[in-house]
């Protein structure tokens, strides 16, 4: 049987519609202007985590820049323990400037003690005060210098305790942010998601930048659960707003990646086309990383074999990611086999070495690929190993209609029946006794 020309032009190469896109993706990433979008411990953890990946990968120039810019970003601060981790990390070679400074240690613990011991003698004397607002303020400055320190789960306790001397909606949110930031560190996720909701709760006190902080925070915890939908749900709801606000955190371009990848794993080709497409919002999100943006209008395009090169080339990219590297690779499975249905969903017969080349995989490879889809009723075909071709096993709609329409009056018949009987009993006032 010759196959239908229109198989070609769904996930072949797009010969009439030749963009010439460059691929950027596949060039190692920049990691200092990786860094540049984030602050504070976030952009320290993501770069260590880069220097750990780079490391299992033998990439040792890109790992010794990442620990240099960690080096760098921790003297910034105060936590004198990671700053000794890094040191070890680096292990001298990358010279004298950034081996072990001991002063510097010394010099920022001691002025830890006395940070310390003055919060301890004022949140003691607002205690017998009973001040509400002070012991709120000084659990908060606790807090701050836990984390500020690297004691996050100190930091975390501090925060929550300032939950009973709230006098404010304001005073809520901003401990409930605290804690978010803090349990995303630690990844306790459903600390997160526990007072993301707790958040939400005074709606009326909530600014449009915190709903979308809230969104960001609630879509990574949905994201570490691999609740792909509900991720990406809530990423698409992230207003333009938050620009760089929440850097501390994610970046808008990770709100793109994360949503983007999540929603075309996850959402069926009507949702991918109103929610993510069509969004305006999201759009602007999307314009900050081209390869994303471009990948899923290939995909809904059925544009396969650029949709899958995008993918390949921000691979190496996207297991350095610190939220993501975990679902790399089961995103793109589950990408490649939506892929594969939507290929073969409109056609009676499809060529396996057309859409082998399609999908830039062996016959042999794709077949088996096919075969676990079959088998587990994703797609409704057979194929023809000898002659390399898929076929169809479409339903048999008429029948299947007839079947339908007797279930309806089967059913029509007992209810009309149950009513009738219902009507005569109550018409003769019966009243069932039972016996105990």
């Amino acid at each position: 049987m010759e196959p239908d020309n229109e198989i070609y032009a769904n996930g072949g190469a797009d010969v009439s519609n030749n963009r010439n896109r460059p691929i950027i993706s596949s060039e190692q990433l920049d990691i200092e202007a990786y860094a540049g979008l984030y602050t504070g411990r976030t952009k320290i953890t993501r770069l260590l985590f880069i220097a750990d990946r780079c490391g299992q990968n033998n990439n040792t120039a890109m790992k010794m820049e990442a620990l240099r810019m960690a080096y760098e970003e921790i003297k910034k601060g105060e936590n004198t323990q990671l700053f000794r981790d890094v040191v070890q990390k680096i292990d001298g070679r990358l010279g004298s400037n950034y081996g072990m400074d001991s002063a510097w240690c010394e010099m920022v613990d001691r002025r830890a003690d006395q940070r310390k011991e003055k919060l301890e003698n004022e949140l003691n004397a607002y205690r017998t005060n009973l001040i509400k607002e002070s012991i709120r303020m000084g659990y908060n400055d606790f807090g701050d210098y836990y984390y500020a320190h690297g004691y996050l789960a100190d930091a975390f306790k501090s925060y929550a305790r300032t939950r009973d001397y709230c006098t404010t909606s304001k005073h809520v949110i901003h401990m409930c942010m605290s804690a978010i930031l803090v349990s995303i560190e630690m990844g306790q996720f459903t600390h997160v998601t526990s007072y993301v909701s707790k958040a939400e709760q005074t709606a009326e006190a909530l600014e449009p930048p915190t709903v979308s902080k809230l969104r960001c925070a609630a879509g990574l915890a949905h994201l570490e659960a691999k609740k792909y939908k509900l991720a990406a749900r809530k990423f698409l709801e992230v207003s333009p707003e938050l620009g760089n606000s929440y850097n501390e955190v994610i970046a808008p371009q990770d709100v793109a990646t994360y949503g983007g990848l999540c929603a075309l794993a996850s959402f069926d080709r009507t949702e991918l086309k109103s929610k993510v497409i069509d969004n305006p919002n999201f759009r602007n999100f999307l314009e900050l990383v081209p390869e994303v943006r471009e990948l899923i209008h290939d995909f809904y395009s059925s544009h396969y074999a650029s949709c899958l090169d995008y993918l390949g080339n921000l691979k190496a990219n996207l297991m350095l990611d610190i939220h993501l590297h975990d679902h790399v690779q089961t995103l793109y499975d589950q990408i490649r086999n939506k892929a594969l249905i939507q290929y073969t969903h409109p056609f009676v017969s499809v060529d396996l070495h057309m859409m082998a080349n399609a999908f830039k995989t062996t016959v042999a490879g794709l077949g088996k690929e096919l075969e676990a889809l079959i088998a587990d009723n994703q797609i409704q075909a057979r194929i023809d190993s000898h002659n390399k071709i898929l076929y169809a096993r479409h339903a048999d709609q008429r029948n299947a209609t007839f079947q339908r329409v007797l279930q309806t009056g089967n059913e029509f018949d007992r209810d009309v029946r149950a009513m009738l009987l219902r009507a005569n009993l109550i018409k003769h006032e019966y009243k069932a006794s039972r016996k105990l």
